[in-house]
């Protein structure tokens, strides 16, 4: 027995066991938050990943491996649902990208279902489930990426884009060795390598969620800040802020960023960030912009004289990129599309 054989399963027992403990500490504070129970699924996906290979393909552990595999596969899926969650402060995700999931979900099982009624293994759906796995990972990477500027809580930022990229590349690097490497169950330097990082990693994402006790670290964005959380006597920036969100109405500029606002205003952007979230209580950019846009189009709908505006001129004269981002904020912030709200407005002033 090499020191390969000794040395695997020592790393694989002590990573499950921080990502139980990283289950655990996800379970004790957060478990309300739907990012954190799709990081919890997640992880024992990963947990699976790394008991798989302690069955063997072939004879009475078959089909613990194969089920494990097929538990493991599903870790880029799950991964992507958490960035979107988590980067994009989602409370919710919609059916399509959960039948999305489930469609991918459906592979493994179809894999599993054709061994024990055929033996026969389908390379073709081992391939599609690696792209899969492939695609998933790379756009949950790029869901990161495109919303690191919009966290306005200073101390999870750099955290939520360490996390979210350690596990992407992981996701990346495994998918990789698993499709172009030998599927034999021989413990190899690569493979071991791997889950030593893997080990080193979860312990450092442990360590930095012990830290975050506090609601923060899945904190969702507010609709808008209560007149209790506000300052007594907002701050000369805070003020500013306001006159040029609310009056100027600096949100309707096509693609405008916490950087433009800053450019603006004139300010470090780090100020801007300290203002948004600890004075007017928001902790996302994009629903601190659409806050106000919102607030715009709920007037317009409401106004008898723009009753035959289109909805989308409304929405994209507010600042809104397109129809899907508009409908899923305004269905968040009233519970009802716009369609209805309109209705709803103008049937009462006609009753007025």
């Amino acid at each position: 027995m090499g020191a390969l054989d000794l040395i695997d399963p020592m790393i694989r027992g002590g990573a499950t066991a921080l990502f139980l403990l990283w289950i655990a500490i996800l379970w004790r504070d957060h478990r309300a938050v739907p990012a954190a129970r799709v990081a919890i699924a997640m992880n024992f996906s990963i947990i699976a990943y790394l008991l798989a290979r302690v069955f063997h393909p072939d004879g009475p552990t078959r089909f613990p491996y194969v089920i494990a595999d097929a538990l493991s596969v599903m870790v880029p899926a799950l991964f992507w649902l958490f960035a979107r969650l988590w980067f994009d402060d989602r409370r919710r995700i919609g059916w399509q990208s959960w039948a999305l999931v489930s469609a991918f979900g459906a592979l493994p099982l179809i894999q599993i279902a054709l061994i024990a009624t055929t033996g026969d293994f389908s390379p073709a759906i081992w391939i599609l489930v690696r792209i899969g796995m492939f695609a998933f990972a790379i756009a949950g990477m790029w869901i990161a990426w495109r919303g690191r500027a919009n966290d306005l809580i200073e101390a999870r930022r750099g955290f939520r884009l360490g996390v979210v990229g350690a596990i992407g590349g992981f996701v990346i690097w495994v998918s990789f060795i698993e499709m172009f490497h030998n599927r034999d169950m021989s413990h190899d330097l690569a493979r071991t390598l791997t889950l030593a990082a893997i080990l080193v990693a979860t312990f450092v994402v442990s360590v930095g969620l012990y830290r975050f006790r506090s609601a923060e670290l899945f904190a969702t964005p507010d609709a808008a800040p209560t007149p209790d959380a506000r300052p007594a006597e907002p701050s000369a920036l805070a003020q500013r802020l306001r006159v040029v969100m609310a009056e100027e109405r600096a949100y309707r500029a096509e693609g405008f960023s916490i950087a433009a606002l800053a450019a603006r205003l004139g300010e470090p952007e780090y100020r801007v960030r300290r203002a948004i979230n600890g004075e007017m209580g928001h902790r996302n950019f994009t629903a601190f912009l659409n806050g106000f846009r919102l607030d715009e189009v709920r007037a317009a709908l409401a106004d008898p004289a723009q009753r035959e505006v289109p909805i989308l001129t409304i929405a994209l004269d507010a600042g809104f990129g397109s129809l899907g981002p508009f409908n899923r904020a305004f269905r968040d912030a009233e519970g009802m599309t716009p369609s209805e709200y309109r209705a709803e407005r103008l049937a009462d002033s006609r009753i007025g």
